[in-house]
């Protein structure tokens, strides 16, 4: 049976909100700064994501319309703030580390966002709709690729560390 638009953003909001809640979590127990600063960088990424599922909901409750999305704006010093302490985390934190747990679980987070968003943009007749989960599904997928780039560098080391490697 098909999910109601309005379930779908409950849902929406529900699963930024969870996020959110385990991004601070995690950075309030991170021993490294970078991991730490990373997690509450997304942390606050998802309150923007809040903020812009609240907008949706609201206007659709009362008017059973979606508001046009806005795309936002990329941040250029938050995206060289982002390369460079992805750069220092793989530095300061182990694959075995609280922080390498934490990436992956976070990578499953943001996958399952991703996957809920492309779906309900596939599902979407009203293209404003369409529109806001390709936006979402865009700025998790962004989050993810992030987090797969530092896990698998982590995961690389264990390799070499452990000459697991056949060569």
């Amino acid at each position: 049976m098909a999910r109601s638009a309005d379930d779908i953003l409950k849902e929406a909001i529900l699963l930024e909100t969870r996020g959110k809640l385990f991004y601070k979590n995690v950075a309030e127990k991170c021993d490294s700064p970078s991991a730490k600063k990373i997690f509450e960088m997304m942390s606050k990424e998802e309150d923007e994501h809040i903020r812009f599922l609240r907008e949706q909901f609201i206007n659709y409750t009362q008017k059973h319309s979606f508001l046009k999305p806005e795309a936002p704006e990329e941040n250029p010093e938050e995206t060289v703030i982002l390369n460079v302490l992805t750069e220092k985390i793989k530095k300061e934190i182990t694959a075995a580390s609280f922080e390498a747990a934490a990436i992956s679980s976070a990578i499953d987070f943001e996958e399952n966002a991703v996957k809920l968003y492309k779906s309900r943009a596939e599902e979407a007749t009203d293209p404003n709709e369409k529109e806001l989960y390709s936006i979402l599904a865009a700025w998790e997928g962004e989050h993810s690729r992030l987090l797969v780039e530092i896990d698998n560098t982590l995961k690389e080391d264990i390799w070499y560390d452990n000459q697991f490697w056949a060569f």
